[in-house]
Order: C-alpha cells, then structure tokens, then sequence
C-alpha cells in the first residue's frame, strides 16, 4: 500500500522534489558503507555529495510542522536545500492560517552547495517556498549566534561535532514545546553520542522518541531546562 502524500504543492514543485530525491537515492547507493571511515574522511567524502533527507522523513517533517503550527525553523545543515523545501512550504501554509510571520532559518558551510540550494528554491518559486527562506551562509556555530526568533521547530541534520554546540546555542530560543529532529540516530548513535545523551538526560529539559523510519530519526520535545531541587 502507497502511503499518502500530505504535501500540498503544485505540480512543478512535486515534480522538483522527486527528481531531486531520485538523485540523491543513487548518490546515497553509489556511496556505499560511507558511515564506516574515519570522521576526517567522512567530512572530507561529504563535501560536495549530493545526500538529502529520506522522502519519508521529510514528509514527516513537513506533516509535524503542520501540526504544531511551526512558523519559525532553523535546520541546522542545509545542504542542497531539499527538505527545506518542505519546511517553506509547511511555513508558509501556517503563516497563512495562523497569521503573523515566519522563516526558516537554514544554514550551510560549503559554497557550492549553498548555490545549489538557493537554484533549487528558485526552481520552486518565491511566493510557496524561497521567500521563507533565510540561508546563512558560512561557519553555523558563528552564523546561528546572530538574530533567531522564537522557535517552534529545529531539524538536525550535519557532521556530528557540531550538532551538540549548535543545538545548545539555540536552546535560548526555543518555545516552550518546540521540536528538534535528528537524522540518522540509529545509524550514527556512535557520532552523535555527545548530542544524543543531552536530549536523553533526566535534566537536559527534553522527552524523547526514536522514530522506526530507516538509520532512525530522533523526536525530541523541548520543555525548558530543568532545574535543581
């Protein structure tokens, strides 16, 4: 059984979105076993892949989104700007619910794939996607340091190191109940292991949920830090 499609999007842009998962499944197959070399050679190897977030996962992303009314979103490693597409979409559908204003908040390192990315929301169109998009180009743990507004929802999603430094810089601007996602955190649980043991602990102000879909995608509920006695 098919499962449905909860994307709301015109034709062009469903079009764009499975061609460009389509190439991101071959590079992924291509690659083989990437996870198994050193953290070096892994940064090194993913400098210009093209590896977007699984399709189930973003239409996940973009259903959760819906839900909980997020209007604000930061994703933490951008990429090729393929699941930000889905993030646009679901903040512009709640902005025009819900009323006052949103963005997304994306952020990317390597030059080339910034480009990439920023192509890819024009092929989408300014008014249903790239105009809900705020791309910070350069080093994120500078980047995210700047204006952030209150967050509903942040999606994780880039190389290990850095992901427990970036989510703690934006702790202080998260709602009461904002979402944060993590890719991969059944297959890269040895990576993550700093980030993931922050979420999991009885004080780090978080519940969690290992969601099933392929090399895990880690739920986490933001409920402030919790505080002694």
């Amino acid at each position: 059984m098919v499962s449905p499609n909860p994307v709301q999007a015109p034709p062009h842009i469903h079009a764009l979105l499975t061609r460009l998962h389509q190439e991101s499944t071959v590079q992924e197959e291509a690659l083989g076993p990437y996870l198994t070399t050193t953290p070096a050679a892994f940064d090194a190897l993913m400098r210009d892949k093209f590896i977007a977030l699984d399709e189930d996962k973003c239409r996940f992303t973009y259903q959760l989104a819906l839900a909980t009314g997020a209007r604000n979103i930061a994703e933490v490693g951008t990429s090729f700007g393929v699941s930000t597409i889905y993030l646009a979409l679901a903040v512009g559908r709640n902005v025009a619910r819900l009323g006052g204003e949103g963005r997304v908040i994306a952020t990317e390192k390597e030059s080339n794939k910034a480009a990439r990315a920023r192509a890819h929301w024009a092929e989408a169109g300014d008014e249903l996607v790239a105009r809900w998009i705020e791309l910070r180009e350069g080093d994120l743990l500078e980047t995210l340091r700047g204006d952030v507004p209150l967050l509903d929802m942040v999606l994780i999603d880039i190389w290990a190191p850095v992901a427990l430094p970036a989510l703690k810089l934006l702790e202080p601007r998260m709602r009461e109940g904002a979402v944060v996602l993590v890719d991969n955190s059944i297959s890269s649980a040895e990576r993550y292991k700093e980030l993931l043991a922050h979420l999991r602990s009885p004080t780090g102000g978080y519940t969690n949920l290992t969601l099933p879909y392929s090399k895990g995608l880690e739920m986490s509920v933001w409920h402030g830090a919790a505080t002694e006695g």
